[in-house]
């Protein structure tokens, strides 16, 4: 029995040892799965209807080609795997919508790697770009001469991924210039700018960061800088109940002598005292402006300086003259009927001695006279009201 048991055993291992090696491929069809190796540090960069897809070759030495495939497999490209540190594949002809890219590694008998997949990829078109505007222009102080042809144009900080805004602008010698404003700088000086030229700008921006593509906006005109109005102009008038000076050196022309800071007495404009708050003086501009857009007023270098006034304009002092003392609860009224317009309604909170702007409100009507009707000063006086300087703004 024994016996029989151990030839037994004798039999079946030389009927196993009798198999093949190779007997394994009629389980797989007579083929053996090989698969090259895959790409590896996968990058993809978007752009216009197109995009980029760059990638570390595989290390595998068999492999001859790379093909990229999309739309469930039904487009593909196909790129030769040379010698080389970063693959490139440039895929154009995209609609604007999320795809999903598979990337193969072949070698020369079409065996293919594992799927290297790239999913929720976004191509940009012209639905991103119909949202795109240019960035803003700082809406209180668009624009600052600091020469006669030198100005300065303000921005807001941008809210998306901006490149680059394009400034076109005509300059003193009538030649067309640009210029370029970088998203982290809110500020841009033309050195040589004709005045009361049109100033044209556009933003450009990226999708993402590494974008293949620009987009730029059209271009839109800037709204004409403002220009200081020519205070050599400038002369006082005297209307029924306006504040009179507290002395002659003291007068009116203060307000336009061109002095920059607070000033020291005699150097300010001073009442006399003789007309309690709320009071009011007026003075001519010497021309018509279209459009005052802000003024600036500087306070004295101590006191009384006004933190609450009004700021009132009118094209033609003809029967303009109010009857009512400036403290008169019906003055307003009066004003408005006698065509004044209300310009601004001020209120500063600090001690009222700094260059302080306001902006003047849209819509007004051409204005040559102004009238400022002071309501308090920082000292708390009932009488007297101190300015060193007056400035007005208008666009050409």
């Amino acid at each position: 029995m024994k016996l029989f048991i151990f030839v037994a055993v004798i039999c079946l291992g030389i009927m196993g040892c009798s198999k093949k090696a190779t007997d394994y491929r009629d389980f797989l069809d007579g083929h053996e799965t090989i698969y090259p190796g895959t790409v590896s540090d996968i990058k993809v960069s978007p752009g216009n209807g197109r995009l980029q897809i760059s990638w570390q070759p595989s290390p595998d030495p068999s492999v001859t080609k790379y093909v990229v495939y999309w739309n469930n497999g039904i487009d593909s490209i196909t790129v030769p795997a040379i010698k080389q540190d970063t693959v490139k594949c440039l895929i154009n002809n995209l609609g604007e919508y999320n795809y999903t890219f598979i990337i193969y590694s072949y070698d020369a008998r079409g065996n293919k790697s594992i799927a290297s997949e790239i999913n929720n990829v976004k191509i940009y078109g012209p639905i991103y770009q119909s949202g795109l505007q240019n960035r803003p222009f700082d809406v209180v102080d668009a624009g600052t001469y600091t020469s006669p042809t030198s100005v300065t144009l303000k921005f807001t900080t941008p809210d998306t991924i901006n490149i680059n805004t394009d400034i076109r602008y005509t300059d003193a010698t009538g030649t067309i210039q640009h210029a370029f404003l970088l998203p982290d700088s809110t500020a841009i000086t033309l050195a040589s700018y004709r005045p009361g030229s049109t100033i044209y700008y556009r933003s450009s921006y990226v999708p993402v960061r590494g974008a293949i593509d620009t987009f730029t906006v059209a271009y839109d005109s800037l709204p004409a800088v403002p220009v200081m109005c020519d205070k050599s102009l400038f002369s006082g008038v005297q209307l029924p109940n306006d504040a009179g000076t507290y002395e002659d050196q003291t007068g009116l022309s203060r307000l336009w002598d061109g002095s920059a800071g607070p000033q020291s007495y005699p150097n300010i404009f001073h009442s006399d005292g003789g007309h309690s708050l709320p009071h009011h003086i007026t003075f001519d501009m010497g021309r018509l402006y279209n459009q005052l857009t802000h003024i600036e007023i500087t306070g004295r270098d101590c006191c009384n300086n006004p933190d609450k006034f009004e700021v009132w304009g009118i094209a033609d002092l003809t029967n303009a003259a109010t009857t009512l003392a400036g403290n008169d609860a019906g003055w307003k009224a009066e004003a408005i009927s006698k065509g004044w317009t209300l310009l601004q309604e001020v209120t500063r909170t600090d001690d009222g001695k700094a260059p302080f702007k306001i902006n003047l409100q849209d819509g007004t009507p051409p204005v040559r006279y102004i009238r400022i009707r002071v309501l308090h000063v920082t000292s708390g006086d009932g009488s007297y009201s101190n300015i060193s300087e007056l400035s007005f703004w208008a666009r050409p």
